[in-house]
């Protein structure tokens, strides 16, 4: 499902990335968020494990989109205005797929693959179109909303 799909959640999830990062310590090669899902080059965390560090970020996204103070009910999940229908209680698959990046080239075939997710799905035209990935970073140089960090 698309619990990705609003600019607020996809900012949310950008912002907790970033704290995620700091917390353990990892290097942020690249993300693009989608709206039903996420593509991570990161790597191994200083502190716990990469399980460690995806377990939380999930947790802490998930709950901040629920939004627990609203209108009493703690399972909500924030939609866009106006929308209302029933979501899954169930905001992640429990798994996650990784994958071990150990040249320079494979790095830069996953950025590629990433980046140009939302033009294959159909979302813009052109990668540089969609601000909730590193693309930015890598195309102009410019800062987006999570800070990448530079790996040979």
């Amino acid at each position: 499902m698309p619990l990705l799909n609003s600019a607020r959640s996809k900012g949310v999830f950008a912002e907790i990335l970033g704290e995620v990062r700091d917390r353990y310590e990892f290097l942020l090669v690249g993300y693009v968020v989608m709206p039903n899902h996420i593509h991570l080059l990161l790597s191994e965390p200083a502190r716990g494990t990469p399980s460690t560090v995806m377990q939380v970020l999930k947790q802490r996204v998930s709950r901040q989109s629920r939004g627990k103070k609203r209108r009493g009910t703690k399972n909500q999940l924030l939609l866009p205005f106006g929308e209302k229908e029933a979501l899954p209680r169930q905001f992640w698959q429990r798994r996650f797929h990784d994958f071990n990046v150990w040249s320079h080239k494979k790095k830069m075939e996953k950025l590629k693959y990433m980046h140009f997710n939302p033009v294959t799905r159909g979302l813009v035209r052109d990668p540089k179109d969609w601000p909730w990935s590193s693309y930015s970073h890598y195309a102009m140089g410019k800062e987006g909303l999570v800070r990448i960090d530079d790996v040979a």
